[in-house]
């Protein structure tokens, strides 16, 4: 039973639920770039490149062959063309997640400045007495 308590205590402690919101939201948030990626910033994209679609472009190895429906050999490819919408999506996610840290220091920041100078004082005052053996 002690174990089972253990564990009970790890899953319930408060930066272990944190961590799985922050997972469950990132999910979400990725599929929401990903959507944006595709749907909204590739097709001008393609537009302006001539009509050309990211996540179609590939370099075939091998073609398929279908020439035997018994024995029929299947395309060998190397998908780029995904790889590039890929990378687009994670800069778009990793600009949105600067964007969001960035905006959230500053919600710190100006709650750290609104705590009056007095209160500030003290507690340096016990932290310091806190280090002290």
């Amino acid at each position: 039973m002690g174990m089972l308590k253990e564990f009970k205590e790890f899953a319930v402690r408060g930066n272990v639920v944190d961590m799985a919101v922050g997972i469950v939201i990132g999910a979400a948030f990725g599929k929401i770039v990903t959507s944006l990626v595709s749907d909204i910033i590739m097709p001008p994209i393609g537009w302006v490149t001539g009509g050309i679609d990211f996540s179609a472009m590939k370099w075939v190895i091998r073609p398929a062959d279908d020439s035997n429906p018994a024995h029929k050999i299947p395309e060998v490819a190397i998908g780029y063309g995904s790889f590039i919408n890929s990378i687009i999506a994670f800069v778009i996610l990793a600009f949105a997640i600067f964007i969001l840290v960035k905006i959230i220091n500053r919600l710190y920041t100006k709650a750290a400045a609104a705590t009056p100078p007095e209160v500030v004082l003290l507690t340096e005052i016990r932290d310091l007495l806190k280090s002290k053996p």
